[in-house]
């Protein structure tokens, strides 16, 4: 499909943490954006936040993604389609609350999109995760768009309730874009539009979503709050945890990019700035937060092992992407803490 550089853009899920700095960039970018939120209380914040940009941003209500027909409406008339609206949470009970929604939520819109706006859509962009990609294993290994996660869906499958919320999450999100590539698949002969996906690994930065309080934080905002600033993680885990990140407004803006670039069409991209472990983030907070608690003090990162990592060159190729490094990050997100007050 060509580049798509202006038009209307259909955003789900889009007072979401990833979500709104989506809405931000192509807003930014010259885009009209209708966004979907569940429920009419989750509009006029929204509006608020981006007034400057008047009647380029419009909302519609869906209550339930995984209705069928949920998105018939929201679908008519846009040029192409942000899907962001996907559960991550580590509450679950059982599998199937993670992966009925985002299962079902992915090919809902993608249904409407085929049944109401194929004439029009020319893209649909999935935001999936490296939970997709990345299979836990023992030694350092680098992952690429290559790679699928087979274990966390058969852990769910043996093990039901009994399986991890790691693996309820990280499979919700793997049948998802299973399910997005099988549907662009198996209608390649009616679809006009194509289908892309970004795979970020953990997200963090600055929120601009709606948050009153650090306990609404979304989860891995929340996980980095109570780890960095409170200290609340045992010490064995901030040196053994370990992983890759990007910053959410460098995120936000390869969705934009991921519609610009005519390569993104048909691709599975990886998203990632770099690799990190909890005592990583703890020493960079600390260069513009001293009071914060040190964690383990003994830590040399010429010593780290760093399990995971990802071919990024694609991303690079494809999208152009300069990422932000850890430090920046830190020091964006604690100063926005100590401006909300919740640094002492």
């Amino acid at each position: 499909m060509p580049a798509i550089t202006k038009g209307k853009v259909l955003v789900t899920g889009a007072n979401g943490y990833i979500a709104v700095w989506v809405v931000k960039h192509l807003l930014e970018h010259g885009f009209s954006v209708r966004g979907t939120v569940r429920r009419d209380s989750s509009i006029p914040y929204l509006k608020e936040t981006f007034k400057a940009y008047g009647d380029k941003l419009e909302f519609v209500v869906v209550p339930d993604i995984t209705k069928d027909g949920a998105f018939d409406e929201a679908v008519k008339g846009v040029d192409a389609i942000e899907h962001t609206a996907s559960p991550f949470h580590m509450r679950a009970k059982h599998p199937q609350e993670m992966i009925v929604p985002a299962v079902e939520g992915t090919l809902s819109v993608l249904r409407s999109a085929l049944a109401h706006a194929n004439d029009t859509v020319k893209r649909v962009v999935v935001t999936a995760s490296c939970a997709s990609v990345i299979t836990a294993q023992p030694t350092p290994r680098t992952f690429s768009e290559a790679d699928w996660n087979e274990l966390s869906p058969r852990m769910c499958e043996e093990r039901g309730a009994d399986a991890s919320n790691t693996d309820m999450y990280r499979a919700s999100k793997t049948l998802a874009e299973r399910a997005a590539w099988r549907f662009a698949e198996e209608n390649k002969d009616k679809l006009r539009f194509d289908v892309a996906v970004l795979n970020p690994p953990f997200v963090w930065g600055p929120f601009i979503h709606e948050v009153d309080k650090p306990e609404n934080l979304n989860q891995s905002m929340l996980d980095w709050y109570d780890t960095v600033v409170k200290g609340t993680r045992p010490e064995e885990q901030l040196t053994s945890v370990s992983s890759c990140f990007v910053d959410v407004r460098d995120l936000g803006l390869a969705h934009t990019l991921a519609l610009e670039k005519e390569e993104a069409g048909g691709e599975r991209i990886i998203v990632s700035s770099g690799q990190w472990n909890w005592q990583d983030w703890i020493n960079a907070a600390r260069k513009v937060e001293p009071s914060f608690p040190p964690g383990k003090t003994s830590y040399n990162q010429k010593e780290a092992v760093y399990l995971v990592n990802y071919d990024t060159s694609k991303c690079a190729r494809i999208l152009g992407l300069q990422l932000r490094g850890l430090d920046e990050v830190a020091a964006d997100m604690v100063k926005q803490f100590k401006e909300r007050g919740w640094v002492q």
